[in-house]
């Protein structure tokens, strides 16, 4: 077959010759071998090269301690190495031989890099549950990691936790093309419709987000809850706790509200967390100017930008324009003067725009997503960051991770 043209076997050595060497023969026509030997069984090997090793090159590696679980993991990702280098198709393993360490260790070490396993096991054993020469059977044995999508779980767990969640659907849709029990396919199929609503909430489509996570998230928690699986529940749980705050925007939204702000800045936050600080410094410095705007909208009812919410005691602020930062915070810091407020968050913002606050400010303008060519250091966006916190001002929880 030409899928098993340059079949390449890892074969863990012990000190019975007989499976081995049954092995080597079903596996055949073999173009490599790595043998994984002990020093004591290191013998062994040889002989198997004696009588096969003009059929295949090959290639030793030899343990100095046999018990040693870490040396038995390295040497399997080594003999790995070896059978890729050999553009090994399709690579196999028979942990029929060595120590039971060995083979743990070459188990971790293989296991979901999609390697066939095999082991020589027999119908017959002597007194000391060696296999019977003559009664040997080939058994060839599913790497659990494939059946239960553990790489494409892995894959989804680490794309979550990183905010990235068209990845974390992507993972999802491979494990749903596995074949998968009723059970498993509704719930990874509703953690996908989680994902995309998590993706949505990412990128302000608030209401989306919500309509999604109306649909999918109780379904997969009950799936969860049933499964006992208590990691998965608490994620799913902490997420139906956080879609209040989800909630809170929608019962006003379109409005500069605090619920809103701390959205924002957590957003900040996860932008952050990637490493991507140009990003997570646009959005902090729209926090300044939104801050203000909720603070006065959460007070008074105004919306800064709609002025007909304006009281007819300031219809005359209704022309100004407000095209940026200071221009925003000089009005609404008028307003409140107006009507007779004072301490307001607004006002410090603007009473700090001319000192601290224009300072961390302009390293926001020479950035390349703003006005200058300079990428943002990581203690610019931390100077900020505890600008606002001095202020009370703290980013909405974050999310809950896998």
């Amino acid at each position: 077959m030409q899928g098993e043209t340059n079949k390449v076997l890892i074969l863990t050595v012990g000190q019975t010759i007989e499976p081995l060497e049954f092995s080597l023969t079903e596996h055949a026509p073999l173009s490599g071998v790595v043998f994984v030997a002990s020093q004591s069984s290191y013998p062994v090997a040889g002989e198997l090269l004696r009588r096969y090793g003009d059929h295949f090159r090959h290639y030793t590696l030899l343990l100095n301690d046999h018990e040693d679980l870490n040396e038995a993991y390295r040497k399997g990702i080594e003999a790995l190495r070896k059978a890729l280098e050999w553009d090994g198709r399709p690579i196999l393993a028979d942990i029929s031989g060595g120590t039971k360490t060995m083979v743990a260790g070459l188990t971790l070490a293989l296991s979901g890099k999609g390697v066939t396993f095999s082991y020589v096991g027999g119908s017959q054993r002597d007194s000391q549950g060696r296999v019977v020469s003559g009664s040997e059977r080939m058994r060839h044995l599913e790497d659990p990691t494939y059946r239960y999508g553990l790489r494409e779980w892995e894959g989804f767990r680490r794309a979550w936790n990183g905010a990235d969640f068209r990845a974390a659907q992507d993972f999802l849709s491979e494990l749903l093309a596995r074949p998968l029990t009723p059970s498993e396919e509704r719930f990874y199929t509703h953690l996908r419709g989680v994902a995309e609503g998590m993706l949505d909430w990412d990128l302000f489509h608030h209401k989306a987000a919500w309509q999604k996570l109306e649909e999918h998230l109780e379904p997969a928690l009950a799936v969860a809850e049933a499964w006992g699986h208590g990691a998965k529940v608490r994620v799913l749980q902490e997420l139906k706790e956080a879609k209040g705050r989800l909630r809170a925007i929608l019962d006003k939204e379109g409005k500069p509200t605090l619920a809103l702000l701390a959205d924002l800045m957590a957003n900040a936050e996860r932008r952050a967390a990637r490493g991507r600080h140009d990003d997570a410094l646009a959005r902090l410095y729209r926090a300044v100017e939104l801050a203000a705007e909720a603070d006065l909208y959460e007070r008074t009812g105004i919306e800064l930008r709609n002025p007909s919410t304006y009281p007819d005691s300031l219809q005359d602020l209704k022309a100004r324009k407000v095209s940026g930062l200071k221009e925003a915070l000089g009005l609404i810091f008028e307003i409140d003067t107006r009507l007779g407020h004072s301490g307001t968050l607004a006002q410090r913002l603007y009473g700090d725009y001319t000192g601290r606050l224009q300072g961390l400010l302009q390293q926001r303008n020479q950035s390349i997503l703003a006005h200058g060519i300079k990428p943002v250091r990581p203690e610019v966006l931390e100077g900020l960051r505890s600008y606002l916190a001095e202020l009370g001002l703290k980013p909405a929880p974050a999310w809950p991770s896998w």
